[in-house]
């Protein structure tokens, strides 16, 4: 893992600031990719209490290390956004700055007085990324919303669980972080379309239309035949046979999406007497008889270990595997490889483990340069940087502003 406090000069944002008015998972997740990556992001917090975050989920010595994870990389400043005063200071930093990102309802900032056209006024190549729950037009625009809305309003819910059970949510808040995907592929399309023309531009991201978005061909098979997809459980939509296979000692997940690894998984399995059944010599076949042709299936895998069927599935070059606990997951070797957990110095806290980056770069890799901020730990700095005297910090300390 490169190291905790090593700063990297040529990471692929290194060049970037960015003020960062977000809060709970969905802004700050799309502003600590961009931190992944090198940029500068100088989070704005309320003075009191911070990102509501700061005191959710597991708190060790004080920390919330849900909160840790989400904001590494992080500058943060208190500044009261609804006073006067707050306001001509956001106003100073904002021209400082390449990009702004807020996840208010759509009306909000423009009520702040911080709508697109002020913001062009103050930095006209600013690129402004909104993250909201319906988008910034239609009926529902002004609705508040959270990841649970956005999975039960897409669509996305009611193609999760079995046939003949009820609809559910994805345990992960899915459509907060598929939100902040595409806040942070938003936020450098504009950046790169930004070096070419000399424009900025302001940017819309939805939980809504995110999570919509992931619908895959359940919708588009929606859209060709008018017919809802059923609840399929593990089972696939389309393809079979696919899903959980039972063994000796518990299940293994199996996935041939086509012919050619369904032929692989009856070799795998030593059944070749089956590429030969006319009941199962398409995938449309073996959908329509998908019972029957796992029933054969099964049989097998039942003879010996989950252990024993994942090697031997590999070796056949069928996609296969367990369902891990998370104990397993970060005891994974695959995943130790990756360094998909990292352990983080946090002064104060000791070391802190945390979520490493799902992006590697070749040349000029993620890194941590910073652990989480304390609230308001950076608001000296950040102000004297942009003209503001110790005198004027203070008073302004002494008001309630910051």
């Amino acid at each position: 893992m490169p190291s905790a406090s090593a700063l990297h000069a040529d990471m692929p944002l290194s060049n970037i600031r960015v003020l960062d008015l977000t809060r709970i998972i969905s802004g700050p997740f799309c502003s600590a990719l961009l931190a992944d990556m090198g940029a500068e992001v100088i989070k704005v917090e309320p003075r009191e209490t911070g990102d509501p975050v700061r005191m959710q989920g597991e708190l060790k010595e004080g920390l919330s290390w849900y909160f840790a994870n989400y904001n590494r990389n992080k500058k943060s400043i208190t500044l009261d956004l609804y006073s006067q005063a707050g306001k001509d200071v956001l106003a100073r930093l904002i021209p400082t700055c390449d990009v702004v990102i807020e996840n208010f309802r759509p009306d909000i900032m423009e009520k702040m007085g911080f709508g697109p056209e002020r913001l062009k006024q103050l930095k006209p190549d600013i690129v402004h990324c909104s993250i909201n729950g319906f988008g910034t037009s239609g009926p529902y625009r002004d609705r508040p919303a959270f990841d649970f809305i956005a999975q039960a309003m897409s669509g996305f819910m009611s193609l999760n669980g079995e046939a003949d059970g009820p609809p559910l949510r994805a345990g992960p808040p899915i459509s907060d972080l598929t939100a902040g995907l595409y806040g942070a592929l938003a936020v450098t399309t504009a950046l790169l379309r930004r070096e070419r023309t000399g424009e900025g531009d302001s940017v819309s991201v939805s939980l809504l239309n995110s999570m919509v978005s992931l619908l895959s061909f359940q919708a588009v098979n929606y859209f060709a035949s008018g017919k809802l997809p059923p609840r399929t459980g593990n089972d696939h939509g389309i393809a079979s046979p696919y899903g959980m296979f039972r063994t000796r000692d518990g299940q293994v997940a199996i996935a041939p999406s086509n012919d050619t690894f369904y032929f692989k998984v009856l070799d795998a399995l030593d059944l070749q007497h089956l590429k030969e059944h006319p009941d199962f010599a398409t995938n449309a076949l073996r959908f329509r008889n998908r019972e029957a042709i796992k029933i054969l299936l099964e049989a097998r895998t039942l003879q010996e270990t989950s252990e024993y069927w994942i090697e031997r599935l590999n070796r056949w070059g069928v996609p296969c595997g367990s369902v891990l606990s998370l104990d397993q997951v970060f005891d994974d070797p695959q995943v130790q490889d990756q360094e998909m957990a990292i352990d983080v110095p946090h002064p104060g806290h000791g070391t802190i483990r945390m979520l490493g980056f799902p992006i590697k770069f070749a040349q000029a890799p993620c890194a941590i340069q910073r652990p989480a901020p304390e609230l308001g730990g950076h608001t000296d700095e950040v102000l004297s940087a942009v003209g503001y005297s110790a005198d004027e910090i203070a008073h302004m300390r002494d008001a309630g502003t910051i």
